[in-house]
């Protein structure tokens, strides 16, 4: 399944960044601002993987299928983006592997894009000034899209962008999300067990592999071609 891949998509969060740290940051600012207590960085760790939105409701109620009273939500959000934006990489970091799976897959010629639930105007900046930025071909974030993951509206429009067919697409990811969007959207998809999967065994979720790293990525398909 891995023979004809012409292009790579990314999941950014949980996948080649490890950005809790920073959104609990922001996500105490913006609690700190609104009266209410802290969360802890491993509750955090738990509520993200579904968007900003989902992440802010988890903040706001303590409780991850928890959804806050509209007046409060419509407060906190602004003041969530504003905390992000002055936190997008202040203790973020690379996953081990990332940086260099990366630059292996890019000398051997295949295109790549980020796709992430994250906005891309947060997205680009953390891209950027964890120097990977310049791997990828496109960044399609949440706001991009009608449907978030595990829709495939995603995945359908990084394959327009990259003039490649869908099905040799190859999503890349940590979560339930990453499988459902590739799975709605029929392309094969590779899991890390590291990132965000809200607790739960990506193996679980059946990808189509699971590697220990992006470093493991180009091996991986160099033995299917």
């Amino acid at each position: 399944m891995f023979e004809n891949i012409a292009a790579i998509f990314f999941d950014l969060d949980g996948t080649l960044v490890d950005s809790v740290p920073d959104l609990t940051a922001a996500v105490n600012v913006m609690l700190r601002q609104l009266g209410l207590p802290a969360r802890e960085e491993a509750q955090v760790r738990a509520w993200v993987g579904n968007g900003m939105d989902n992440l802010i409701h988890r903040a706001l109620t303590d409780d991850m299928a928890g959804r806050a009273e509209p007046e409060l939500f419509a407060r906190a959000k602004p003041l969530y983006k504003a905390a992000y934006a002055d936190h997008i990489s202040v203790y973020s970091e690379l996953y081990p592997g990332a940086r260099e799976g990366l630059a292996e897959l890019r000398d051997a010629g295949f295109p790549m894009a980020c796709v992430t639930n994250k906005p891309a105007e947060f997205a680009l900046p953390l891209l950027e000034q964890l120097g990977i930025g310049h791997f990828f071909a496109t960044v399609v974030g949440g706001e991009c899209i009608p449907r978030p993951k595990p829709a495939p509206d995603a995945l359908l429009l990084c394959a327009e962008r990259l003039d490649v067919p869908i099905g040799r697409g190859l999503m890349v990811g940590d979560s339930l999300n990453d499988v459902g969007a590739a799975r709605n959207a029929g392309c094969p998809v590779v899991c890390v067990p590291y990132g965000y999967n809200h607790g739960r065994d990506i193996r679980e979720a059946r990808p189509d592999a699971v590697i220990g790293s992006i470093a493991e990525l180009f091996p991986l398909l160099s033995k299917a071609a």
